[in-house]
């Protein structure tokens, strides 16, 4: 039994796999390609959205795959952009057509605010009417589970005032160097399971020479001590890669890091993201 066979427990009763594969960056046309190779190697849990454009070729990977599609986790989120309840219906129709399939595993809010004003004004409003198209489309068993993605403790709070149902799931960025432990700690008291998105801080973390220190004790890369780390913060981990030998040895983390090294790991802090400094989600907002 590997990492790429465990799961957690949304608090739904849906299983969801601990380790999956991110497709951010990945075009669609080599989409279908990427998601064959991680099937191939053993993953189960595929993440994507509509905002990175590879939907379609996700969707084709996923029913051209080796395995049957309930064997599968397929994720993607509604465009940071739609704060309406009309839009949110069309766009996870938009979704389920895209990537055709039948259903979606799990389907979360991309972010509280639209990209261009990430951190920015109030859309509280907006996300309750998305959430309830998101409720609707659960109930209906077109989406196993829903959740949101990039939401603080306080866009949690709001959302649950006109909730129904919790988020299972919260994605957000979390990594050795960004490890925010209030809100992770939120989520486990609210039963919201967080997925953690950017493990490897977009590759930035590979230059700590702490870090790199640390997986050399271990006998390990920096990329699988990054991704153990989140896993034993008790995340999903999400690492993206459309490199088959990455997506192999990024599963090679059955070892464990110890409690004085992962309270160092949790303490680090200031990761410099170089160039992915203009993505919001990166920016330091």
């Amino acid at each position: 039994m590997t990492i790429l066979d465990e799961t957690y427990t949304l608090s739904n009763g849906v299983a969801i796999p601990k380790l999956g594969l991110g497709t951010w960056f990945i075009d669609d046309d080599k989409a279908a390609e990427a998601v064959r190779a991680a099937v191939e190697i053993g993953y189960r849990n595929i993440d994507t959205a509509q905002a990175y454009g590879n939907e379609r070729g996700v969707g084709e990977g996923v029913r051209t795959a080796a395995v049957a599609r309930d064997e599968l986790f397929v994720s993607t989120k509604l465009a940071a952009e739609i704060k309406d309840y009309e839009q949110a219906v069309a766009s996870i129709d938009g979704s389920l057509h895209t990537l055709g399939l039948e259903y979606i595993d799990l389907m979360l809010i991309h972010s509280p605010q639209p990209w261009d004003d990430f951190r920015g004004g109030d859309y509280a409003e907006g996300n309750r009417a998305a959430w309830r198209a998101l409720e609707e489309a659960h109930q209906a068993g077109r989406i196993r589970s829903i959740g949101v993605s990039n939401f603080q403790q306080q866009d949690l709070e709001s959302l649950l005032q006109g909730a129904t149902t919790v988020p299972h799931v919260n994605q957000l960025l979390v990594h050795a160097g960004n490890t925010p432990s209030e809100l992770l700690d939120y989520c486990e008291a609210k039963r919201i399971l967080v997925e953690a998105y950017s493990p490897i801080a977009h590759g930035a973390i590979l230059k700590n020479a702490e870090v790199r220190a640390m997986a050399e004790k271990y006998g390990v890369s920096v990329p699988q001590l990054c991704i153990r780390y989140t896993l034993q913060l008790e995340t999903v981990s999400l690492p993206k890669t459309a490199n088959p030998e990455h997506m192999r040895s990024n599963a090679e983390v059955d070892f464990e890091i110890s409690g004085d090294d992962m309270d160092a790991l949790r303490s680090l802090r200031d990761v410099d993201y170089g160039e992915h400094s203009a993505f919001p989600v990166y920016s330091g907002k």
